[in-house]
């Protein structure tokens, strides 16, 4: 039976750790960080919208969306931020959306992470809805490692729902504190992947 799994948690907490132990197991994943990438490439609509709406100072001068700057910027004041996601999460959604479909319509499973999956009340779409946790410290060591100051980690985990949140909302959590081995196992139990895939 094909199961169509949402992928949620909050930041630096393991999504992408998931997703590439679900992608070598050979279940099909969308990651919506990475489409949210591809529409704001040169040549997007989005990208122009971008332009109109904050200025050309958030475009480099190779005409890619400076996302440095615009990360400082839209961290720093919620309207900008909500304006941005006006521009890119309905493209984004639209895209990870026909995958589902096709998922679904060929009969096969598949995962959509989203980190935002209760932010944007994208659950109906999903069969079943993981989180990946882990304790607050072992974020920050994972944000810090990221080149992340504590202002701008504080930011972004402002930005979401709380992860105890998100942890309610979920079918399953995946708690994230040990190695990959604990988390392929969490993997396994829940039917995710089998036991050959590891």
């Amino acid at each position: 039976m094909s199961t169509i799994y949402g992928l949620t948690g909050g930041v630096g907490m393991g999504k992408s750790t998931v997703a590439r132990v679900l992608a070598k197991a050979r279940l099909p994943v969308v990651d919506s960080d990475e489409l949210a990438r591809e529409v704001v490439q040169p040549g997007q609509p989005a990208l122009e919208e971008i332009r109109e709406i904050f200025g050309c100072e958030f475009i480099g001068d190779d005409g890619w969306l400076d996302r440095s700057r615009m990360a400082a910027h839209i961290f720093a004041d919620d309207a900008a931020r909500k304006q941005l996601e006006q521009i890119i999460h309905p493209r984004v959604g639209e895209r990870w959306r026909a995958c589902v479909n096709e998922w679904r319509s060929a009969g096969n499973s598949g995962m959509v992470v989203i980190p935002l999956l209760y932010e944007v009340d994208a659950e109906a779409n999903f069969d079943t809805v993981l989180c990946v946790a882990c304790t607050a410290g072992t974020q920050r060591a994972r944000l810090r490692e990221r080149g992340l100051n504590e202002e701008e980690m504080e930011q972004r985990i402002s930005a979401q729902l709380t992860i105890a949140e998100k942890m309610d909302c979920a079918d399953h959590v995946l708690w994230n504190e040990g190695g990959l081995e604990t988390l392929q196992a969490q993997l396994i139990q829940l039917g995710c992947i089998g036991e050959s895939c590891t």
